[in-house]
């Protein structure tokens, strides 16, 4: 069974992802622009709490699960 989606911001969303090689590359308003070699590129709202369906897409779009996601906020 794999663990609950956690309720994160949009900030921390972006440190766990930077901890597998992704970099902010610009921001417009309140969105930043993720990319990494290898990977899909991702976008990532500064809001204070993000949904479950856009976390999902997000982490789908990053190639990571849940489980890895969890790891990389710790």
């Amino acid at each position: 069974m794999s663990p609950a989606l956690p309720v994160v911001s949009g900030d921390q969303v972006v440190r766990a992802l930077e901890r597998v090689g992704y970099t902010v590359v610009r921001q417009r308003g309140s969105h930043m622009r993720l990319l990494c070699p290898g990977r899909k590129p991702v976008t990532v709202p500064r809001h204070r709490e993000l949904k479950a369906g856009l976390l999902r897409r997000i982490l789908a779009d990053a190639g990571l699960s849940v489980e890895e996601f969890v790891r990389l906020l710790n």
